[in-house]
């Protein structure tokens, strides 16, 4: 595989689905740390969205990958054999239709009301948060931990038989609401079963090594049995 360079911010959820589906590839890759709220931000170069993730790969070809799905995709079709999408056509549908999920649904109804009052204000300082918007991005990503719950009572993984695509993006966006302490894990056992097994894994090892700028991990964050 070609030299890689993945410039990201660390506690962007696509940013972290880029590095878990790179570490599960097992390829090697640099990174270049980026703050996309910045004008000199180096991926506004890159990626006419200004969005991180963005994968730059040496070749040849050289290419540009820009955002999570470009480079999840091109991590499976550089694959030999299927690495994190299913051979099963039924489960390959499901794995899209919740990748899709957490692209719009969950990105618009949790992401953009919690993320914004628990990060993205202390990052812009524009004061702190608001208690009602901390309430409605709470009670949505409550409606939204309760269907994961309910497939994980009925699979292994969140789209069926085996780790996918949809468990790494599930992680990512998970992952960075747990440094925050918004999920109350105790309320969802299944959910909570599957993300120690995801959390274990040798990909997530330096996402449990983020750190946030003047906030401690919720004291759980980096624990592999909690």
């Amino acid at each position: 595989m070609s030299a890689s360079v993945l410039f990201h911010f660390p506690f962007d959820p696509g940013s972290r689905a880029a590095r878990l589906a790179l570490g599960e590839a097992r390829i090697d890759w640099t990174e270049v740390l980026v703050r996309p709220w910045e004008a000199d931000c180096p991926v506004g170069d890159l990626n006419p969205s200004g969005m991180p993730p963005v994968l730059q790969v040496e070749g040849p070809p050289a290419l540009t990958l820009c955002e999570a799905p470009a480079i999840l995709g091109w991590i499976e079709d550089a694959q030999k054999t299927p690495l994190l999408m299913p051979s099963d056509a039924a489960e390959r549908a499901e794995v899209r239709r919740l990748t899709g999920w957490f692209d719009r649904r969950f990105t618009d109804e949790v992401n953009a009301v919690l993320l914004h009052e628990r990060m993205e204000k202390p990052l812009l300082r524009l004061g702190p948060p608001e208690a009602r918007m901390l309430r409605e991005g709470r009670e949505a990503l409550k409606h939204h931990l309760g269907v994961f719950e309910a497939l994980l009572a009925q699979r292994d993984w969140l789209a069926g038989r085996r780790l996918s695509q949809a468990d790494i993006v599930a992680a990512a966006h998970l992952s960075t609401l747990d440094y925050f302490g918004e999920i109350a894990w105790a309320s969802w056992p299944g959910l909570k079963t599957w993300y120690m097994r995801i959390k274990s894994r040798p990909c997530f090892r330096p996402l449990l090594a983020d750190r946030f700028q003047g906030l401690a991990p919720a004291p759980h964050y980096a624990d592999l049995d909690f």
